[in-house]
Parts: C-alpha cells; sequence; structure tokens
C-alpha cells in the first residue's frame, strides 16, 4: 500500500513536469526527453540528429540513471531505462529478477521510436551491486553502483598539522565513519575523542560519559581542540563502539611578544624591623640594632629572541617556589586541601611557567617541527625522554631540577640533564584493601611534587611481568600528605581483577618518591642519544643509547644501556633493550648485573598473528623507578593465534621461566615491618623452572563463544625440600553468552585432569555477569571458587563500575567540575569528583563497589613465599599478597546543576586483621550571585596491612566567598576547619592508645575601596588545638592574628598606608605597627618613608624584646629589560567612526546618521 502511494505521488510529479516540458518544448521547437525523479536529478537530453534506423534501436538499450560508479546513501534507488519501443526489457539487480510492479512510469516517444520507463524503489544490498537491463535475445547492459555500508572502520585527522602552544589556539579535528569498501558510511553514530594534551572546546554531547562526546552525522563529525601551553606533540584518540583511531598533532612553542615585569626594592633601616619581609625575621632574638642597607629584585621575563622563545625568572630574596608558608615544593602545585581558602569565589586558574626550587628559572625553546622541541633549561623538570615504548630496565621517570637540555639534529636527538638538590629516593609497593585509604608509605617527611604513583596489574600466581601500568594524577586521582607520608585515592582500590582469559589479577599501588634525607651533597646526571628511523604515526622506529649516574654518598647507582623500536609499518613490530646497573647496597655491598628485553609481534597473514617475547633480569640488577620486576628470573615464549574461519580461533603458546634470585625475607616484628629501608631483607635463594604448553580453541555457536584451552605445566625445583616439584595437565573452558544487548553471561572452569596438582595454579571455577550500563561504563559482578591445590576453599566475589580507561586514565572528565564565577576545576574536583561513574540520572552519577574474599592470598609462587607486609619497598613487590575480608562501597554525585554540585560516598573493609571505614562528602555551590559556598567532610583510617589501632584521621572543611560580579568594592573569604588526627603515623602506636589531637581553624578576611582613594583591609584567624598525650594528661593551645590596613591615596602621585599586626598565644604575644608614605617619582618609581615598631613578649624562652625605627625605601616596576625587550607597545588609535555633518536646517533629522 506504502509503495502504491509512493508511487502515486512520483507519477504526479512527473505529470507536472511533462506540463512544464511540453510548454519548453512549445517555445523552443526541439524534441527533449526529460526524466526526473526523487533522488536523482533531472536528465535532460535534446535529440536534434535523425533517428537511427529500427535495427540500430532494437539492440540499443540504455541504463540513464543511475550512473556508473555511483555511491547510493539509501538502501532504495530509481532507475531509468530507455530501449526500444514495443520491446519488453527486465531488470535485474546482482542477478535477481526485479519485480515489474517496481514500473512507475513509461513513456515512448513517437519520432524516435524510443521508450522510458521509470523503475522506482529498486532494492539494494551494502556494498557492491551489480544493475542489469536486457531486451530478450540481446547482450545485457550493466552498470555498478555502491551502496554505503555500515562502519567497519574509525578515520580521524586534523586540518592543522601545528598550533601554537599558547592556551588559546584552535586546532579542528575532523574524521569519518568508513565501511568496508572505504567509502563514507552514511550512518550516524557518537564519537568519544581523548586528546594526550590540550582540551576540547564546545558542547559535549553527553558529559556524562568518560572522554569528549560529538555526534557523528552521516558519518562525519568534527570537533576543536585547544592548546595547552607546553610544547609537545599530541596524541589524539577516537573511540565509536568498538572502532578504533589516532592521530597526532603538533603543539609548538609560541613565538609570543616580548613581556616584562618585576621590582626592585631598596630599604634602608634598622635591622630585624621589615614589616614586609618574613616573619621569622621580624624582631629575631639577639638582633642588633644597626641600620642596614637591604636589597631585593624580582623579575620575570618572556618574548622571543629570533627563533627562541625565552622565558625567565629570579628573585634575590626567596626560591622561586616557596609560597607564604615558606614550604617550597617542586613544580609549585598545590592539592585542593592544601589551599588557605576552600573556595575563592572564582573560577580561573593559574599556571606556573617558570617553576624552579632556588633562586632562578631560565629557559630557551624552539619548535623544529620534529616530535619534540628544542630547549635548554634550569628549573623544576620531568624525565619523559627517559621513558619510551621501548624502555622498562632503561626507563627513568623521575621529577627532578637542575639543567636538562634536548637538541634535535635531523633524526638524531639527544637529551641530558643534571640534577642537584637531591634528596633520598624511595619505592614502596603496597597492597590494596578495597577501600581509597589510607595508604601510609615507608617514609615521612616526602618532597612536595617529587612523587609518581602507578596502579600495577599482574598475574595472582605469575609475578615478575606486569600487564597494566596507569599513572595517576595528583587531585583528579589521589591526595597525598607529605608529611605524613599517607594517600587517599578518589576511589576505591579494589584487590583484584579478573582479564579477557579469565586470569586473576592483582592490583598493587606503585609509589616513588624522594624523602627528606639531610643529604645535600647528592646529585644525578644522565644522557640519552636517540636516531629516529620514522616519526610517523603507529610507524615510529628508533635506536638509542642511556646513561645514568646518581651519587648518594656511599650509595651511588649507575645505570646504562641501548634499546630499539623498529616498526615495519602497521603490521609488525619489534623492541630490543639492553641494561646494566650497579649499585652499593644496604645488606649486599656493590652489587651489579645486566637486564634483556626482546618482543616481537606481527600478523603474519590477514588471519594470524604471531608473538614472541624474551626477558631476562640478573638477581643483581636494579632500577627503583622503572615498571616492576622480579631480579633474578628469565622467562622467553612465543604465541600463535590464528583465525581459522569467520567463527573459529586457534592459539598456541609456549612459555619457560626461570628463577635463580634471592627471595625477600618474611617479617613478623612490628619493627621489622615498619622499619623504613630502600631494599628488601634478603632471605632465602630461589631455584626453579617451569615450562607451559597450551593450545585452544574458540568457536561461536549462533550468540555463545565456547573456548576450550589444554595447558601442560612441568615445574622442577632444583632445591630440595621446596615442594614446587610437579608436572600436570589442566584443562580451561570458557563460556561467554549474551543474555541481552549489554548483558553477558560468563563461565569458566580449570580443572586439573593429572594425578598431580600444579603446586602454585589451583582448580578454579568462575561465574558472572557483565553489564554495559553506557558506552564506556561496565558493571561486573564475578564469582570465584578455588578447589584443589595451595588455594583450597578460598573464593573471590567481586561487584565494580569499571571505568573504559581504569583508575586515572580520563583526565579529561575533570574540565566538567567548575563552577563558572564560584570555583576552577582544582577546588571543584577535589571537593567533588568521583571517578569511574555510573549515570542513574541526567547529572545523577553512582558508584558501587564490592568485593568479598574468603581465605589469605599469601601463597607459594616460583619468585619466593608471599607474606603480609603494610609495605615493601625496592623491587620487591612478589613478596607481598592480600588479605582475605569483605570490602564494599556507594557513592552517589550530583552534577546537573551549573550552579551546585554535590557528592557523598561510604566504604567499609572489615578482615580478620582490623576495618576501616571512608567517609566522604562534600557540596559546593552558589547561595548567590555574589556567593559561594563550599562544605566537605572526610574521615578514613589505615589500609595497610598488619597496621591496625591507629585512629580516624577526620577533616571537615568549610569556606565562604563573597565577591559581587556587579559592584567589586567589597570582597571576602571566610574558612573554618576541624581536623582530628591529623599528625597520627604507625610509630603512635608505640605511644599507647591514649594518643589523639583535634584542631580548629577559623579565618576571616576581607578588603573593602569605596573609591579609587580608600582602601580597607582587614584579617583575624583562630587555632585551637588539643592534645591528648596520654589518658590523663590533655595539652591545649590557642594562637590568634589579627592585621589591619589602611590606605589613602591623596593624589595619583602620593599615598599614605597605616597597618597593625598581633599574635598571640597562652605565653607568646607579638605585635607590629607600621606608618608609611610614598611618592611616585615616576609612574614606575616610588620613593617611600614610614616608621616601624614592634615588640615581643615571649614569657617562656627569650622574654620581652622591641625594635623599631624610621626607614627609606626606594621601588622601581620594571617593565622593559635591554635594548627594550619586554616594553609593552602603545596600541595605536583605533579607526574611529566619522560623522557626517548635517546641513543647516536638518538639525535633528536622518541626516544626522553616522558612517563608518
Amino acid at each position: 500500500m506504502k509503495r502504491r502511494l509512493q508511487q502515486k505521488i512520483q507519477n504526479s510529479k512527473f505529470k507536472i513536469q511533462n506540463l512544464k516540458l511540453n510548454y519548453f518544448q512549445l517555445l523552443t521547437g526541439a524534441t527533449v526527453a526529460v526524466v526526473s525523479t526523487i533522488l536523482h536529478p533531472t536528465i535532460a537530453t535534446a535529440q536534434t540528429e535523425t533517428p537511427p534506423s529500427a535495427s540500430s534501436v532494437r539492440s540499443a538499450v540504455q541504463i540513464l540513471s543511475p550512473t556508473p560508479d555511483t555511491i547510493a546513501d539509501d538502501p532504495a534507488t530509481t532507475v531509468i531505462l530507455q530501449f526500444p519501443a514495443l520491446t519488453q526489457v527486465e531488470l535485474q539487480v546482482n542477478g535477481q529478477l526485479v519485480d515489474k510492479s517496481l514500473i512507475g512510469r513509461t513513456e515512448t516517444d513517437s519520432k524516435t521510436n524510443l521508450t522510458t520507463q521509470i523503475w522506482y524503489g529498486v532494492s539494494l544490498k551494502e556494498g557492491e551491486n551489480i544493475i542489469s537491463a536486457q531486451v530478450a535475445g540481446s547482450t545485457p547492459v550493466i552498470t555498478r553502483v555502491i551502496l554505503r555500508g555500515a562502519p567497519k572502520r574509525l578515520t580521524v585527522e586534523t586540518v592543522e598539522a601545528r598550533i601554537p602552544a599558547d592556551a588559546r589556539s584552535i586546532a579542528k579535528v575532523k574524521g569519518q565513519l568508513v565501511d568496508e569498501n572505504g567509502n563514507r558510511s552514511n550512518r550516524d553514530a557518537v564519537i568519544t575523542l581523548i586528546p594526550s594534551a590540550g582540551k576540547f572546546v564546545g558542547a559535549d554531547l553527553k558529559p556524562d560519559q568518560p572522554g569528549f562526546q560529538v555526534q557523528a552525522k552521516k558519518g562525519e563529525f568534527t570537533a576543536n581542540l585547544r592548546s595547552d601551553l607546553k610544547a609537545q606533540t599530541v596524541r589524539i584518540r577516537a573511540t565509536a563502539n568498538d572502532l578504533e583511531a589516532f592521530t597526532q598533532l603538533q603543539f609548538e612553542t609560541a613565538l609570543r611578544p616580548s613581556l616584562v615585569s618585576g621590582v626592585v626594592d631598596v630599604r634602608l633601616g634598622a635591622r630585624g624591623t621589615d614589616y614586609y619581609g618574613k616573619l621569622r625575621d621580624f624582631l629575631p632574638p639577639n638582633n642588633e640594632k644597626k641600620t642596614q642597607l637591604d636589597f631585593h629584585s624580582a623579575v620575570f621575563a618572556t618574548g622571543a629572541i629570533g627563533d627562541w622563545l625565552f622565558t625567565g625568572a629570579y628573585n634575590s630574596d626567596r626560591p622561586l617556589n616557596e609560597d607564604c608558608n615558606c614550604d617550597n615544593r617542586l613544580f609549585r602545585t598545590y592539592q585542593f586541601s592544601e589551599q588557605n581558602y576552600p573556595v575563592y569565589g572564582d573560577s580561573s586558574t593559574v599556571d606556573a611557567i617558570a617553576p624552579s626550587i632556588d633562586s632562578v628559572y631560565l629557559r630557551f625553546e624552539r619548535s623544529t617541527g620534529k616530535a619534540s622541541p628544542d630547549y635548554a633549561m634550569w628549573g623544576d623538570y620531568n624525565t619523559e625522554e627517559f621513558a619510551q615504548r621501548s624502555q622498562q630496565f632503561t626507563a627513568i621517570t623521575r621529577q627532578l631540577h637542575g639543567f636538562k637540555a634536548n637538541y634535535n639534529l635531523g633524526n638524531l636527538q639527544f637529551t641530558g640533564l643534571y640534577g642537584n638538590n637531591l634528596e633520598g629516593f624511595q619505592r614502596d609497593t603496597v597492597a590494596p584493601d578495597g577501600t581509597s585509604g589510607y595508604y601510609f608509605l615507608s617514609r615521612r617527611i616526602l618532597i612536595p611534587g617529587s612523587e609518581n604513583v602507578f596502579i600495577e596489574l599482574e598475574e595472582l600466581n605469575r609475578p615478575g611481568t606486569v600487564l597494566q601500568r596507569k599513572q595517576l594524577n595528583r587531585g583528579p586521582d589521589y591526595e597525598i600528605d607529605y608529611d605524613r607520608g599517607t594517600l587517599l585515592f578518589r576511589q576505591p582500590v579494589l584487590r583484584t581483577d579478573v582479564d579477557d582469559q579469565g586470569q586473576v589479577l592483582v592490583r598493587r599501588i606503585v609509589a616513588t618518591y624522594q624523602y627528606d634525607s639531610k643529604d645535600s651533597n647528592s646529585n644525578i646526571y644522565a644522557g640519552r642519544l636517540q636516531y629516529n628511523f620514522s616519526r610517523t604515526l603507529n610507524s615510529q622506529s628508533w635506536l638509542a643509547a642511556t646513561y645514568l649516574q646518581e651519587n648518594h654518598g656511599l650509595r651511588d647507582f649507575q645505570l646504562y644501556g641501548a634499546d630499539a623500536m623498529i616498526s615495519l609499518g602497521s603490521q609488525a613490530k619489534f623492541i630490543a633493550e639492553y641494561a646494566h646497573s650497579q649499585n652499593e647496597s644496604d645488606v649486599m655491598g656493590m652489587v651489579s648485573g645486566d637486564a634483556y628485553r626482546l618482543e616481537a609481534e606481527a600478523n603474519i597473514t590477514n588471519a594470524m598473528l604471531g608473538r614472541a617475547y624474551y626477558r631476562f633480569a640478573d638477581a643483581g640488577f636494579a632500577n627503583n623507578a622503572t615498571i616492576s620486576f622480579v631480579p633474578g628470573q628469565t622467562r622467553y615464549g612465543a604465541e600463535l593465534t590464528s583465525k581459522l574461519t569467520s567463527s573459529t580461533n586457534l592459539r598456541v603458546q609456549y612459555d619457560h621461566e626461570d628463577n635463580f634470585g634471592i627471595a625477600p625475607q618474611p617479617l613478623n616484628t612490628f619493627e621489622d615491618l615498619f622499619t623504613p629501608r630502600t631494599q628488601a631483607i634478603p632471605g632465602s635463594k630461589v631455584d626453579n623452572s617451569l615450562s607451559t604448553i597450551s593450545a585452544g580453541i574458540q568457536q561461536r555457536l549462533g550468540k555463545a563463544t565456547l573456548g576450550v584451552d589444554w595447558i601442560h605445566r612441568d615445574r622442577q625445583d632444583r632445591i630440595s625440600g621446596s615442594g614446587l616439584d610437579s608436572n600436570s595437565d589442566q584443562l580451561r573452558s570458557r563460556l561467554l553468552y549474551p543474555l541481552a544487548k549489554n548483558l553477558t553471561f560468563q563461565a569458566q572452569n580449570e580443572l586439573t585432569l593429572s594425578s598431580d596438582t600444579d603446586s602454585v595454579y589451583p582448580d578454579r571455577t568462575i561465574l558472572g555477569l557483565n553489564w554495559a550500563a553506557i558506552p564506556g561504563i561496565n558493571i561486573s559482578l564475578a564469582q570465584q571458587f578455588y578447589t584443589r591445590g595451595q588455594f583450597d576453599g578460598n573464593s573471590i566475589t567481586s561487584l565494580s563500575i569499571n571505568g573504559e580507561h581504569k583508575l586515572g586514565t580520563d583526565t579529561t572528565i575533570t574540565g566538567r567540575y567548575s563552577i563558572l564565577g564560584g570555583a576552577n576545576e582544582l577546588t571543584t574536583q577535589g571537593a567533588i569528583g568521583l571517578n569511574n561513574r555510573w549515570t542513574v540520572a541526567s547529572g545523577l552519577h553512582l558508584n558501587l563497589a564490592y568485593e568479598h574474599i574468603f581465605g589469605g592470598f599469601f601463597g607459594r609462587t616460583a619468585a619466593g613465599l608471599q607474606f603480609a607486609q603494610p609495605f615493601t619497598a625496592g623491587q620487591s613487590a612478589s613478596s607481598i599478597g592480600f588479605e582475605g575480608g569483605d570490602s564494599y562501597s556507594v557513592g552517589l554525585e550530583y552534577t546537573d546543576n551549573p550552579q551546585f554540585q554535590a557528592s557523598a560516598r561510604y566504604e567499609h573493609r572489615t578482615s580478620s586483621s582490623g576495618s576501616n571505614t571512608v567517609i566522604s562528602a562534600g557540596a559546593l555551590g552558589k547561595i548567590s550571585p555574589a556567593l559561594t559556598a563550599l562544605l566537605r567532610y572526610q574521615q578514613a583510617n589505615s589500609s595497610n596491612q598488619r597496621l591496625s589501632g591507629l585512629g580516624d584521621t577526620v577533616n571537615l572543611r568549610m569556606g565562604l566567598a563573597y565577591r559581587d560580579p556587579n559592584n567589586d568594592k567589597f570582597n571576602a573569604l571566610l574558612r573554618y576547619e576541624y581536623r582530628e588526627n591529623p599528625a597520627v603515623i604507625p610509630d603512635t602506636i608505640l605511644l599507647g592508645s591514649g594518643t589523639g589531637s583535634q584542631d580548629h581553624t577559623f579565618a576571616l578576611e576581607g578588603i573593602y575601596a569605596p573609591n579609587w582613594q580608600w582602601e580597607f583591609y582587614g584579617k583575624y584567624a583562630l587555632r585551637n588545638s588539643t592534645s591528648y598525650l596520654a589518658n590523663d594528661l590533655v595539652g591545649t593551645s590557642t594562637v590568634n592574628l589579627a592585621q589591619l590596613r589602611l590606605t589613602y591615596r591623596l593624589g595619583y602621585s602620593m599615598d599614605l598606608v597605616g597597618e597593625a599586626r598581633w599574635i598571640g598565644q597562652s605565653s607568646y604575644m607579638e605585635t607590629g605597627f607600621l606608618l608609611e608614605t610614598g611618592y611616585y617619582l615616576t609612574p614606575n618609581l616610588r620613593l617611600s618613608a614610614g616608621y616601624v615598631f614592634g615588640n615581643v613578649d615571649d614569657r617562656d624562652f627569650s622574654g620581652t624584646r622591641s625594635a623599631g625605627g624610621p626607614y627609606l625605601g626606594l621601588t622601581l616596576k620594571l617593565n622593559e629589560l635591554f635594548d627594550g625587550f619586554g616594553l609593552q607597545k602603545v596600541v595605536p588609535p583605533q579607526q574611529q567612526e566619522s560623522v557626517v555633518k548635517p546641513l543647516a536646517g536638518q538639525q535633528g533629522r536622518q541626516g544626522d546618521r553616522v558612517r563608518r
């Protein structure tokens, strides 16, 4: 019925067009054949020649539409035929006869004796279609039509090859969905874009999902990526369902106009009376009341010098990174919990582009079109050039300070570094307990900004090969207390996971950092020489050599080696690496060792993938700044995967492992477990080998997928009495069945067939459900039962919400946490943000996790015995297992209102060693357009193994910020913070159960400027502390701070300032007063004179002291350096609008108008 109605509509349109044609023929006298369709443009053919003979006409069948090699969008098309009159024509598509009911219009031209026939709604299949038409007994006429198919491939590219790294430039990213014939698919889809740097701007189609989503319409999509401030190569990943594509873009050095900002200050006055200097230098004990001349300068400059961008900073009085609390941290980065006020009523952000823990920062940089820019610098830096994809044993991931240079000479790249101010370096591995923390590291007083935190996954029974390693980001992923040495994550860290093959994986928290070692003579220097054969995306190839020397007095460390990565297009890749280390061990003296790594992976045919590997690490090889490995282990093997048919896969693997190192010694006492050390205490020697042969087949039967593997293990132990010898055969069967479109059931069984059971691998049964709630978020429920073997009777139950990129990789999601004019992303993410969220309603997100471990998993592995320990030092992660117990968490987050965001999370863990409860809640929003409020509550205990008895650490922060966007005369900030046990550490247990502390902190400050002449500033802060040194001994203290400042400008050239400050507590009081007048000799030069007085009353120590007197000052504001560098040129007058003067008597009429 629908098809007949469509044909009637087409016929009506055809009649209308014929009427137009007849009218045209009357005007021109020409004979024209016009054919019109809905899906194709009008075809007009003028016939002015003499009609052909009858014999030639009868054999001429033409397909007027579609034309050959037409690419069609719709699965039904219109076919227009022209053939001799009074003949019958057959139309076929892909060899199938087309029903003649699809004929919609037939017209015969009497002059040419030709018939034009239109077929409507002719069906096409995806891909190539052959349309043929013929008169009976004649040769058919053939044309080909391509119908766009379903997406089989995704492409992505950038319009611009490079853009300036100025945090403003925009690059256009575009892509297509492509079908199997290489044509653009006309399907719609949601594309997820994830850049390694920069930020996508514009509307996010699905802001609740990880990454940045755009809509692909008819197979095409575009997005805009804004650069950041770092020149680098940016990798952009695009995904759509199971399709994936990559492209890259260069953020090149932005050669901006020069800019200089700074001050030079000279002061002549009494020593120890500098009111605006450091508080500890004001009225010092034993002050010699002498007159002295003080000089202070601070300057920042940046700008282009030829092809190079220069950036520099200098401060003669303090390190550049030092803040008002006299804290000097690497990279000058702060967490939400370290801000003076929880909220500032301001959504702007600050980037530190000249970080240095000393007084100088210098950097010369230029872009050369290579993968990385040329630069030479002095300041804080990281070591990304020493951690390439081909490096594991020679990789170095550190945050350092000193000199660093990178230079490209053609395809040759050199990187060198030197670091001073080096402190002690530590590597800790901690087993998670299913909660977010607190996780205590082995050291206290960490160097702020020096840490690197990773989550590693490796096989439960096969330590030594890390399968996945993700680096976490401070702020979005975790918080760190540098004084106590604790980590608190944004979401629970479960103990286990299951990979695609059903293997149990264990998670480990790996943290490397510097700590205060009181050693000022340490340094490090390193160099890397790399020759790049190719820098093309997905085909990078290079050969490189690395050298590093770290000097720590008696504990020096040396590392050198070579590495290479060779890519043969996208079909094959080869990696080779050699490393040698030598170091002075605390317990073993001078040790050295070698390490090798060979990996090859190739698509042998379109249906066959091969992989081979070889890894070796001497027992004496060491490197704590890289991925985890087992010293004294060799592992090699090969794997072949083949696609026999479209539904059948075959896999064959051989693997051999030798262990010949020294296992860590099990520890039992509190002192042994919590004593910091750089490496584990050596225990017993291991000497064993394992050969594994496996073969399996995977078959798809309808909706179900069935897999069967045979596994043979031959384990030999050359140390008598160890009990590791075994020779076993195991059958592994696996079933995957989709119960619904986004719900999959999984079952797996591992059954030992031989009478001899493997001493490490037990029998096991898995039952699980996986629900793809939304793209990128999966909810998994799994139950595992262990039978026979060393874990007989144990079980694992887990329920979790897993993000597509796992913990810590979705850094782009943090950009959504911001309240315009209220708080920036750092503040909002720190107070509200959750990761790996399931959207249950618009703006409402849920985070769930449950894990039940029955029995402890402290088993025997080929690398040694695993035992319970709070943390393990150095490369001894293979010795740490995980405890049994229950852990669960539930979290809710609301972000639908742009003026209000809130979240709450509850976690609990119980085990034989104790319990831990984590509670966190936060809310942030605009009470009014001028008033922003923030509230956050946090409570947690310790999560380390063998650590119990510590009191909960509680933190409550509340903040208010008043900033009227329409009237900036008055601004105010308020802060209240309650802390309980903020300094508790594992050593606190030794002091008894009565220890603990409570702190209350209140602060309020405001500024009021009724006009340009008057400015009033005031601040008040109070801190009350209570310490419970024992059950019957309590100490309390209260500290007050009050500050007032009044500024009056007599004119544009003169001002008057008065200020007072008071600090008081029970046995100490300090006051300070200042009166100053200033006169601007020029807009950049101020001459000042004033009087200052201060008094200290310290009854317990130094007694009463005071100082004061007049002083003179001269302050020069810098806005220019040598030869006008940094001088901002005056903007030329803009073109003014010209006014057309009205003629006399036309005032007020329309002639009084303006033109440009």
